[in-house]
């Protein structure tokens, strides 16, 4: 064991504070003295690994998504019901299909959801529960009617 740390002893490494602000004073620190040199910032460093290319970085940090929330997330599940129900189009495709069983099982999870949240909503989120599976539950009735 010995054998190998003495191996290691040769071999330095370079520590580079990264960080945006002063660790003393705790104001931000010039632009030139957190950045790294281009050199080391195209190579990993040793045990450091890079999930995304540059320019990946540069599209996914353009784009800004919604702020999460309980109402967002049930308008999701909503939206993906309707495109089932075929009252959307599919946003990978463009084209407008409609699966039943799948737009069924949408709003059974939606109704799910109102159950197992039942006295932990707000009024609005209680509202907005029982507006989207009214509205998920008349489209089903009158899209199976058509068929």
């Amino acid at each position: 064991m010995a054998e190998e740390g003495e191996k290691g002893e040769g071999k330095g490494f370079k520590v580079a504070d990264r960080r945006r602000f002063s660790p003393e004073t705790g104001a931000p620190r010039d632009a030139t003295q957190a950045a790294e040199s281009p050199s080391e910032a195209a190579e990993p460093r040793a045990g450091e690994v890079r999930s995304e290319a540059p320019s990946q970085t540069k599209k996914e940090s353009d784009v800004r998504l919604p702020e999460i929330n309980f109402s967002t997330f049930v308008i999701s599940l909503s939206t993906q019901a309707l495109m089932h129900l075929g009252e959307i189009a599919d946003p990978m495709t463009g084209k407008v299909e409609s699966d039943f069983p799948v737009a069924k099982q949408m709003i059974d999870v939606v109704a799910l959801l109102k159950e197992k949240t039942r006295g932990n909503l707000d009024p609005g989120e209680q509202q907005l529960m029982e507006d989207v599976l009214y509205d998920l539950r008349m489209r089903y009735v009158e899209a199976v009617k058509k068929k």
